[in-house]
């Protein structure tokens, strides 16, 4: 099975355009399978999960994402990008705007540099969902913002957003000191979240940039979410933290979110091609 290599931000996928490759698993539990070997960082390619190009009867392509413990995610904000690179660089889609049909519906990436280390692409990423069944999140009717969140006898103070997948987020004074791996996965498993959610502990540097450190349901410590970098712009405005633009910093570099006046949600950062190689198929 060919595949690319490909990150953004040190956020990794394993690249498989099915349209020319045959012998994918369509079986959902041995495709999960799939994806947990190749994605392993010692006995496989490693990676944070596995990205399938298919087609699409509503857009250009369709992207299946496959997290690196077997389970399938709504939407991908770094995979995006690195997915819009691919089809653009290959030929597969020849237009710099591309539509990717996901789980959470059509998002329309556009490269606006291209050619070099410096390739960004700028993703339209929809509208955020704020009311809590939309998150989804157990609990009354409304918006969950700076919320009281109860864990093993700590009270986290939380606001959710939905980026076509669940969001936790949590502002804290310094986001490099937050002990990631003890807390990330209790939060993630939270009974409040029906589906889980993916955790953003978030710093304010400045009413223009965020400082943050994310655990990803389904991939654990991430050097970057796209995603949730949207919900923590999104959070962030709407606890008068900042504005609507915000520079996310992440461990390898940024994201630049706007949340524009239209209620969309717009991510721009890079997408880099690592290697390509053959996977053997058991």
């Amino acid at each position: 099975m060919r595949f690319t290599k490909a990150h953004g931000l040190g956020n990794d996928f394993v690249i498989v355009n099915t349209l020319e490759e045959s012998g994918v698993p369509e079986n959902r539990e041995e495709l999960g399978a799939l994806a947990a070997r190749i994605c392993h960082r010692q006995f496989g390619v490693g990676a944070d999960g596995l990205i399938l190009i298919k087609k699409s009867d509503q857009a250009d392509i369709y992207m299946q994402i496959i997290n690196s413990d077997g389970s399938e995610p709504e939407m991908c904000g770094n995979g995006i990008r690195c997915v819009a690179r691919y089809v653009y660089e290959t030929g597969l889609v020849p237009r710099q705007k591309v539509r990717v049909e996901t789980l959470a519906g059509i998002m329309v990436p556009e490269i606006i540099m291209d050619g070099d280390e410096s390739f960004l692409v700028r993703v339209d990423m929809g509208e955020p969902r704020l009311e809590r069944a939309e998150i989804p999140m157990q609990g009354p009717p409304g918006k969950v913002l700076n919320e009281p969140l109860k864990m093993n006898g700590d009270v986290f103070m939380i606001t959710a957003v939905s980026m076509g997948n669940p969001h936790c987020v949590i502002f804290v004074d310094d986001a490099r000191a937050v002990p990631l791996f003890e807390l990330g996965p209790k939060l993630e498993t939270h009974p409040a979240f029906p589906r889980k959610a993916n955790v953003e502990f978030v710093q304010i540097a400045n009413d223009k940039e965020v400082i943050m450190r994310v655990w990803e349901r389904g991939a654990g410590f991430t050097m970057a979410c796209g995603t949730g970098a949207c919900a923590a712009c999104v959070a962030s405005h709407l606890n008068g933290h900042t504005g609507r633009k915000v520079k996310v910093h992440l461990a390898a570099g940024h994201l630049n979110i706007e949340w524009a006046d239209n209620n969309n949600v717009y991510m721009t950062g890079p997408a880099r091609k690592v290697f390509t190689g053959d996977y053997p198929l058991e």
